[in-house]
């Protein structure tokens, strides 16, 4: 059961139903029921004006963002799916700042959902830095169905781990 993972801090009860599914080769039916296709946002500019349109649409008077990639780096260096960094730096006598959203590739090839559960929980951070009350409060005001993407989320990344691609 190693590869439930990404399902650590569900029931068991929860975490077993997942196991059934796996072990009787249905949880890629549920998911492709669900999620039938990808997303066409695979350049970086692409996704970088998806961020921003998302941006734009709930966090209008935040910071700017100046950077948003993919990243192959993140899942196996920092054990996350998406980071968003502030980087500050002193140039002639400034101080100068700027935010950065860097996106796992393993979502590049993944369902539109599951990309914008990633940015919504990646741009909230510009705001709240701790995943507390109020950080989800803002996921779920700028994506109302927040917890069942990131559930549905951690599916995908479980089929990932224990069948392999879903797409091709």
């Amino acid at each position: 059961m190693t590869h439930l993972q990404y399902l650590s801090g569900y029931s068991q009860e929860l975490t077993q139903q997942v196991q059934t599914l796996i072990d009787n080769g249905n949880l890629s039916k549920v998911l492709l029921k669900k999620y039938p296709k990808v997303h066409s946002y695979t350049t970086e500019k692409a996704l970088y004006d998806y961020v921003i349109s998302l941006k734009n649409q709930s966090m209008k008077k935040s910071a700017p963002i100046s950077k948003v990639i993919y990243d192959g780096k993140i899942a196996t260096v920092h054990k996350a799916l998406g980071l968003h960094s502030y980087v500050t730096r002193v140039q002639g006598g400034k101080l100068k700042s700027k935010n950065e959203i860097r996106i796992g590739t393993v979502f590049k090839h993944a369902p539109e959902a599951f990309l914008k559960m990633i940015v919504v929980h990646e741009l909230a951070h510009i705001k709240e830095k701790d995943h507390n009350k109020a950080f989800y409060k803002l996921c779920q005001y700028m994506e109302p169905d927040y917890h069942q993407l990131e559930f549905d989320t951690r599916l995908y990344l479980t089929h990932l781990d224990a069948i392999g691609p879903l797409y091709t």
